[in-house]
């Protein structure tokens, strides 16, 4: 595999698991000991839109496998595409300096333009409101983690659903598994018709919901994300509909006692704060969790 473009990529179970169980083993061992498969490799980060935990975490990544790294950020102001250059040539330009892009940018598609130019690997770290494959990989691991298996899961997705990269990469990936998908979005936020279609023709049970009452006592999961205030046309459409699927100290009192809250981050208003105390909150494990799981990968693409 030499470009992790599209959640696609990584749908297939046994390569998860094989990650799954490489990410175990970083995380169990000492950071002494960990190989160096990109020694004497670069590694470019480029990111067009902000990120701390997805560029933090590739980049110690990178540094823990014995790569060496160069770095964008804000690229859309401190790149030369404030000038005016195409994707395009930015990327002709990096390859020259290095022998894997990771890339953030607000354009869906622009990952697989940057790979149709690059004869380096490209990996997407987030194309709008497209695709976050490796996001979908540490929260599906996480998922694992905490609950030992997939299969039998209620899984709630809840808010910007249409919007959310890390909801629809993460939804394709649960799609491989025999899991119950019920989606909690006000219909404005609804999640595109694509996915419903994939869930009816995989034969995964899904229902669409509006308020937490008719989910929060029976799911396994609650993963929720933000409504992406950066994807809409006018501050008025995001004001009508950002306070629609908060998540309370109340309604976590409601759920199963081994049930797990997760949350890609950042938080805006989402969660309450309250409920950071509650041993389901796990949204910081998932951000430990992606530096395991990019470590992972980044010793597939660079050293199979």
């Amino acid at each position: 595999m030499r470009n992790i473009i599209d959640v696609d990529q990584l749908a297939d179970k046994t390569l998860l698991h094989r990650l799954f169980r490489r990410a175990d083993a970083f995380r169990d061992m000492p950071p002494s000991d960990y190989p160096k498969p990109l020694q004497h490799l670069t590694i470019c980060t480029i990111f067009f839109e902000p990120s701390t935990r997805t560029r933090l975490s590739f980049e110690t990544a990178i540094q823990n496998l014995g790569g060496q790294l160069i770095t964008v950020e804000n690229a859309g102001d401190y790149s030369s595409a404030k000038k005016g250059e195409s994707l395009e040539d930015t990327i002709k330009t990096i390859q020259e300096y290095a022998n894997g892009i990771v890339i953030r940018h607000p354009e869906i598609g622009s990952a697989e333009r940057a790979a149709k130019v690059s004869r380096v690997p490209i990996i997407n770290a987030g194309d709008g409101a497209a695709q976050h494959p490796t996001q979908a990989l540490l929260d599906l691991y996480t998922i694992h983690q905490a609950k030992g298996a997939i299969d039998g899961l209620k899984v709630v997705l809840v808010g910007d659903t249409l919007n959310s990269r890390t909801i629809h990469s993460l939804a394709k990936l649960l799609s491989l598994y025999k899991v119950e998908i019920l989606l909690l979005a006000p219909p404005a936020l609804r999640i595109p018709q694509e996915y419903l279609d994939l869930f009816q023709k995989l034969a995964i049970p899904f229902s669409l919901h509006e308020t937490w009452d008719e989910v929060i006592e029976v799911a396994d999961v609650v993963y929720i994300n933000r409504v992406q205030k950066e994807r809409f046309k006018s501050m008025e459409e995001y004001e009508a509909v950002k306070d629609s699927c908060i998540l309370t100290l109340a309604l976590v009192q409601r759920m199963k006692t081994d049930a797990i809250i997760m949350d890609p981050l950042p938080r805006v208003n989402e969660i309450e704060l309250a409920v950071d105390d509650d041993p389901r909150a796990i949204y910081f494990q998932q951000v430990r969790n992606g530096l395991y799981t990019r470590m992972a990968l980044l010793e597939y693409v660079f050293a199979s």
